[in-house]
C-alpha cells in the first residue's frame, strides 16, 4: 500500500464517502482537538496471551513494583547480616556490636563507601564480599529509580505552595503549575533533602564522633559520593547505628540530585529546540521534506507528522514501522481501517 492512500484516508476527496468531511481550512484545528480514541469493551479485560495489555500494566510487569524492590533490599539486608554476622572473625578492623558490625559492612559495602574500617581477610569473606557488592549495587540501583518520584514528588505540592504562600491560585492552576515545572520542583526538592542530609551528617560526627568541623564535612563528602578515603569513618556503636541509615539515604539523595540535574538540563535543550521549530519560518524545501506521497500538497497530518520528526519526537524508523502496521491491518487494501479490517485481521493471527 502506497502512503498516498493514507493521506486519502485521513483528507478524504470522494464528498461521497461514509466518512466524517472536514474542510482543509479545518484542519489544522480538527487535528489540535482530537482525542485519544475510546476504550473499548474489549479493551477493559486483556487477553490471556497479555498481548493487549494497557502499556501502563505492562511496564508494571516488566519494572518491579516499590514494595517489592524494598522486600528484595531487606532480604538483602538479612542475607548479609547473617553471613557476616558467622564470618565476623574473618574481618579485621575496629568491632563494636558483632550484628551491627555486620550489618553496618553490608551497607558500606553495597553503597561501594569501603571505608576500609571493616576489611576481610580471608579468601572465603573476599569471595563473599565480591558476591555482596555486585547484588548490593544492582539492588541500590533499583531502589533509587524506584525511590526517586516517590521520595521527591511527595514534596512537590508543599514545595509549590511554600514558594507560592502568598499567591492565590486555585487547585487546578496549582497542579498546572506543578505539572509544568515538575523537573525544577524535583531538583529543588533534591538539593534541599541533599543539604539537609550533609548538615546532619556534619553535625552529628561532629558532636558524636568527635571530629573536627573540617574533618567531619570531609567524611561526609567522602561517604555520598561513595569516595570513602577511609582514614575518617563512624567508629562507635551510636555512629554506626546511625550511619546504617544515613549512608542509605544520603547516597540515594545525591543520586537523585545529579538524575534531576541533567533532566533539566535535558529539558532546557528540548524547549529551545522546540521554540526554535515552531518560530523558524516555513521555506519550500521544508514542504518538500513534509510532502510523504509526493502530491506536491501537505496536509494536516503530513505537517504535523514533519514538525514531530524536527522536534525529535519521532522518527523516519518510526513512520516506516506504523505504515507498516496498517498495512498489515488493511485487509481489504482500502486506505481505511473499521471494524471488520481489525476483526479479519486479529482472527488471522
Amino acid at each position: 500500500m502506497s502512503d498516498n492512500s493514507i493521506q486519502r484516508a485521513l483528507l478524504p476527496d470522494n464528498p461521497d464517502a461514509n466518512v466524517l468531511q472536514t474542510k482543509p481550512s479545518q484542519g489544522a484545528k480538527r487535528f489540535r482537538r482530537c482525542r485519544s480514541a475510546p476504550r473499548s469493551e474489549t479493551d477493559e479485560k486483556p487477553q490471556e496471551n497479555g498481548s493487549s495489555l494497557p502499556a501502563k500494566e505492562l511496564f508494571s510487569v516488566v519494572r518491579p513494583s516499590f514494595r517489592l524492590v524494598g522486600f528484595l533490599l531487606f532480604l538483602y539486608l538479612l542475607a548479609g547480616v547473617i553471613v557476616f554476622y558467622l564470618v565476623m572473625d574473618q574481618l579485621s578492623g575496629k568491632r563494636t556490636n558483632r550484628v551491627l558490625d555486620a550489618l553496618y559492612f553490608c551497607i558500606v559495602t553495597m553503597t561501594s563507601v569501603g571505608y576500609g574500617d571493616l576489611v576481610p581477610n580471608t579468601d572465603t569473606t573476599k569471595l563473599l564480599a565480591c558476591v555482596f557488592v555486585f547484588t548490593g549495587m544492582a539492588i541500590i540501583a533499583l531502589f533509587v529509580s524506584k525511590s526517586a518520584d516517590y521520595l521527591v514528588e511527595k514534596q512537590e505540592v508543599l514545595f509549590f505552595k511554600a514558594l507560592h504562600m502568598n499567591m492565590k491560585c486555585g487547585e487546578a492552576k496549582m497542579l498546572r503549575q506543578i505539572e509544568t515545572n515538575k523537573t525544577k520542583y524535583k531538583f529543588y526538592t533534591a538539593a534541599l533533602l541533599l543539604v539537609t542530609a550533609i548538615v546532619v551528617g556534619t553535625v552529628f560526627l561532629w558532636k558524636v564522633e568527635k571530629l573536627s568541623l573540617v574533618d567531619s564535612f570531609y567524611c561526609v563528602c567522602a561517604t555520598i559520593t561513595t569516595l570513602g578515603y577511609g582514614d575518617k569513618s563512624f567508629s562507635s556503636q551510636l555512629g554506626r547505628t546511625f550511619a546504617v541509615f544515613w549512608i542509605i539515604t544520603s547516597t540515594i539523595i545525591l543520586a537523585l540530585f545529579f538524575m534531576y540535574l541533567a533532566e533539566i538540563y535535558t529539558e532546557r535543550r528540548q524547549k529551545m529546540l522546540a521554540k526554535w521549530v515552531l518560530t523558524r519560518r516555513v521555506t519550500t524545501m521544508d514542504l518538500e521534506a513534509a510532502d510523504l506521497d509526493s502530491d506536491r500538497k501537505v496536509g494536516a497530518a503530513e505537517f504535523v507528522v514533519y514538525k514531530l520528526k524536527e522536534l525529535g519526537k519521532i522518527s523516519q524508523e518510526d513512520i516506516s514501522s506504523f505504515l507498516e502496521e496498517f498495512d498489515k491491518l488493511d485487509i481489504d487494501q482500502s486506505g481505511t481501517l473499521s471494524t471488520y479490517d481489525l476483526t479479519q485481521a486479529q482472527s488471522g493471527q
